[in-house]
């Protein structure tokens, strides 16, 4: 089954008319993008989009061929005209199916938010999924096997991947593509970065592919440090990083710390940003955790755990530092160290940057400063992604 992409973009296309956000003014040449619409082998086209017949026109396409035109979006469609000898737009009710003189079989696929998805099979079998924008399934089902390809809006609703990887629907050899892309995240570079981190990708608009074609699917890094100050935003760069993957375990090593106002209202606003299919556990028992087959792990963060180790083998008191303390927090940092290496568990941690800043006034403080720069030294080394969040932008050190 081929598909050509007529466009990738939010129905108000991407750069929007009129905006003068940063994303629209650098949304030029193959960052342009127009509102999504896909050909399929030339005869199913869902979603009509202004200029559908010129964007076949420039990907090499004809619309002649096309026998079914099917809508997705929660509205009856946008306001244009319907190209001469192009068959009237229509939608699919939801749980039925419908089948195309060609051999293709497509399935209305019902979804928590208005609109219609549409589960394509092919001729030769491959299968498809195609999801509108702001929406993901409902009431998914374990399928038999998981679809080839599917297009969805990654950055809007990454919990919509999640679902489906959590049913199997969507699988190690499945190609995500991201469509349906607005200006919520830069486009470029950083759009892929993150795509790939949810093992998907975007394409330009006008690319045709073949779907099942394995080789272009990314792959997931198992190891990523994110490193970066306070209120740089490290903590919400590695959640959104796992927010496409489901029953991620969320390893809180800062504890409860009760009677402590602050840090509570510090700890509801991390929960609240999280999907509701993650779990928490309040733990700085890393290693078992490391060591154990599971869902991927999210520690926030590493600084909080060094303070821990810190306090277990007495680091603050200068004698007990210099007669065992040393020794022993190495050793620490070492267990660590190899239970990252041999982990078999996608892991995403989050740890402070502090090296940068001013110079603590106390022997203590400066210890501190200095065990966690080797800590994340010797974790980085580890992770095949590093990265450095500075206002809220990630620069990639690793990977």
């Amino acid at each position: 089954m081929e598909l050509t992409l007529l466009g990738t973009g939010a129905p108000a296309g991407l750069p929007r008319p009129d905006c003068p956000c940063a994303a629209c003014a650098a949304a030029l040449g193959p960052d342009a993008r127009a509102a999504t619409a896909v050909l399929l082998d030339g005869a199913l086209l869902l979603d009509l989009t202004p200029g559908a017949a010129f964007a076949a026109a420039r990907a090499g396409r004809s619309l002649t061929g096309v026998r079914q035109v099917l809508l997705s979006h929660p509205h009856d469609g946008p306001a244009v005209e319907v190209p001469a000898g192009l068959p009237q737009p229509g939608r699919v009710p939801d749980g039925r199916e419908l089948t195309l003189l060609t051999g293709h079989r497509v399935r209305a696929v019902a979804l928590d938010a208005p609109g219609t998805g549409y589960a394509v099979t092919g001729p030769e079998g491959q299968r498809l999924l195609y999801l509108p924008p702001g929406g993901a399934p409902a009431g998914l089902a374990e399928p038999s096997e998981s679809y080839d390809m599917v297009l969805a809006d990654v950055v809007g609703r990454p919990d919509a991947l999640a679902k489906l990887r959590a049913v199997g629907a969507v699988g190690p050899t499945t190609d995500v593509l991201a469509v349906h892309l607005d200006h919520d995240v830069p486009p470029g570079s950083e759009l892929g970065r993150r795509l790939a981190a949810a093992g998907a990708r975007a394409v330009p608009d006008g690319m045709t592919l073949a779907v099942g074609a394995y080789e272009d699917v990314p792959d997931v890094p198992r190891r990523t440090l994110v490193l970066g100050g306070a209120r740089s935003g490290k903590s919400v760069e590695a959640e959104r990083r796992l927010e496409a993957f489901p029953h991620v375990l969320y390893v809180a090593t800062g504890g409860s710390r009760n009677g402590d106002t602050e840090w509570s209202s510090r700890v509801a606003a991390h929960r609240e940003r999280r999907p509701g299919s993650w779990q928490t556990v309040e733990t700085c028992d890393l290693v078992p955790l490391l060591k154990e087959e599971g869902p991927p792990l999210l520690v926030d963060c590493l600084s909080l755990w060094l303070t821990d180790a810190m306090d277990s083998v007495g680091a603050w008191d200068d004698a007990v530092w210099a007669e065992r303390g040393e020794k022993a927090l190495r050793e620490r940092m070492r267990e660590l160290t190899e239970a990252i290496r041999v982990t078999r568990r996608t892991v995403v941690a989050v740890s402070n940057e502090v090296g940068s800043g001013i110079v603590p006034s106390t022997a203590s403080g400066r210890r501190y400063r200095d065990e966690l720069g080797r800590l994340n030294a010797g974790f980085a080394a580890e992770c095949e992604h590093v990265l450095l969040v500075v206002a809220g932008q990630a620069v990639v050190l690793r990977g």
